[in-house]
């Protein structure tokens, strides 16, 4: 196999998407998924629990075609999901705009070493984000 990019280092490429298989991506992260469960009114509802990366480590393979967007309130979350089945393997996270919130249940199996899963109190948002040590830094390089 190839060396991953030098900016990858220490990073693994997951493979993953939607239930249809309309939709796939790679994504470059660690082996060891950080995953936010949030309880925000939506992610609470399709429980999104997700990791987060910078936007460049993030690759749509297929289904751009197939991706429709759901926003509410201040528009900033762009939640993508597949028009065919319904499934959201990756969306754009109001904390984060210029990254990705990836549904670590929708990567493909084999990549995935650990998983740490931090419960973020998304019901009073502007309050958990500006308390947060990290999570507004997710998407930097």
């Amino acid at each position: 196999p190839t060396e991953p990019p030098s900016e990858y280092q220490g990073l693994v490429k997951h493979t993953g998407g939607c239930h249809c298989g309309a939709v796939r991506f790679e994504v470059w992260a660690s082996a060891d998924l950080h995953i936010f469960d949030c309880n925000c009114s939506i992610c609470k509802k399709k429980q999104n629990r997700h990791f987060i990366v910078p936007a460049s480590r993030f690759k749509l393979l297929k289904g751009a075609e197939s991706i429709t967007t759901y926003t509410f309130n201040t528009h900033k979350a762009q939640h993508t999901f597949c028009k065919r089945c319904g499934v959201q393997s990756f969306y754009t996270p109001r904390s984060n705009p210029g990254g990705f919130g990836i549904a670590p249940h929708c990567l493909d199996e084999g990549t995935v070493r650990s998983v740490v899963i931090e419960e973020f109190n998304g019901t009073d948002w502007e309050k958990a984000m500006k308390e947060h040590k990290t999570i507004k830094n997710m998407s930097k390089e």
